[in-house]
């Protein structure tokens, strides 16, 4: 799997595709941590989006340059992209304990009932190019907040973004197997998709 430079046609550097039994470890790996994932306190997953937004902030630089020779974004987009993905984080660390809330309904009947939200499991997100870490985040911020363990097969075109975004969820504090990139082609996905362990 090459990254390279669309502007210039240089390689930037070649990553080893996941091998089956890899990606049935990254599997495992999320099936053990959703099962404590699940069960941490809201508060602790909002406390660990903040870190991954401070991690974002910490690095913006970097990950922006990373957007930039992968994919040709402007590098001024690239950093306001890794701006907006760290205020996405912020956003649900602030906001996760209001749209998980039981939602209670009373009835005419005078009995009532509630809605409550429950996470799925693994969650694995198929990725565009376009906006590298943007799509990843709008997508991440809120399953993690909500109890869920994310899988990311991104483009292929942007393996360092992929791996990168994995980086800022490790280095934010998340419990392994949280959220994991897998550099897989996108003929694999529907052998992913189909392993009882991905729930969505």
């Amino acid at each position: 799997m090459d990254a390279v430079n669309p502007a210039t046609g240089e390689r930037l550097g070649s990553y080893e595709e996941h091998t089956k039994h890899e990606v049935d470890d990254a599997l495992e790996r999320a099936s053990v941590a959703f099962e404590s994932w699940r069960g941490r306190p809201l508060c602790d997953r909002e406390r660990l989006l903040e870190s991954a937004a401070d991690v974002l902030r910490e690095n913006e630089r970097e990950y922006a340059e990373t957007m930039t020779r992968e994919m040709g974004k402007p590098i001024d987009q690239a950093v306001a992209e890794v701006e907006k993905c760290a205020r996405g984080c912020d956003h649900y660390a602030e906001h996760a304990s209001a749209y998980l809330g039981a939602d209670h309904h009373p009835s005419p009947a005078g009995t009532s009932a509630k809605t409550v939200y429950e996470p799925l499991g693994p969650v694995l997100a198929v990725m565009p190019w376009n906006f590298p870490f943007w799509q990843v985040f709008r997508f991440a911020a809120p399953s993690l907040a909500a109890g869920n363990v994310g899988l990311l097969k991104h483009a292929s075109n942007v393996p360092g973004c992929a791996l990168a975004i994995e980086s800022v969820f490790r280095d934010a504090g998340f419990p392994e197997g949280a959220f994991q990139s897998l550099l897989i082609p996108s003929d694999r996905v529907d052998s992913v998709l189909a392993d009882d362990r991905v729930r969505a």
